[in-house]
């Protein structure tokens, strides 16, 4: 499954984003990140963004491919360099942090 954020934008830093979420489902857990990682990405992120969700009881090799240790995780692929956020990203401040869309602290 595979989600491209609507067009617009602010200008500043085009820069395209593609995140990775890895779940196991549709678990109360897995739905809620998405969710979650959904509107981070509409506030912050609008039309510079694209998330695919990897379902890994469709696929349970890929966790160990791609060295996912624990689920739902989030994984920044582009821009550079990777980033993995462990959780449902309930905790936006920290989802922004770990995305490195705000310094830890402002």
């Amino acid at each position: 499954m595979s989600t491209k954020g609507a067009k617009g934008g602010d200008g500043a830093a085009n820069e395209k984003w593609e995140l990775r979420l890895y779940t196991a489902g549709q678990t109360p857990k897995s739905l809620a990140a998405f969710r979650n990682l959904k509107k981070v990405c509409e506030e912050h992120l609008s039309g510079r963004y694209e998330i695919e969700v990897i379902d890994l009881l469709a696929n349970p090799r890929l966790a160990k491919d791609h060295q996912i240790v624990a689920i739902p995780t989030l994984v920044r692929k582009l821009p550079d360099p990777i980033r993995k956020i462990i959780g449902d990203l309930s905790d936006v401040e920290r989802t922004l942090v770990g995305l490195d869309l705000r310094r830890q602290g402002t």
